[in-house]
């Protein structure tokens, strides 16, 4: 099963400002991250699995695929 970064976000019961902080980014950041705008780098993989407590494969860090 795979859940958007958003979803794993609100599963957690954490708004953006929060998370942001939790994982070390700002909240503009994370919800780049959110929307597709921007992707995680690697050395932030550990603290959003961490914070929402979900393994990394479940998380789809694409927003939208068009083919």
């Amino acid at each position: 099963m795979s859940i958007s970064l958003k979803a794993a976000r609100v599963n957690a019961g954490y708004n953006q400002k929060v998370a942001a902080k939790l994982i070390g980014v700002s909240k503009t950041t994370l919800s780049k991250w959110e929307s597709g705008k921007a992707y995680p780098s690697t050395k932030y993989i550990p603290a959003i699995t961490d914070t929402y407590r979900v393994r990394y494969d479940d998380i789809s860090f694409c927003s939208k695929i068009t083919l």
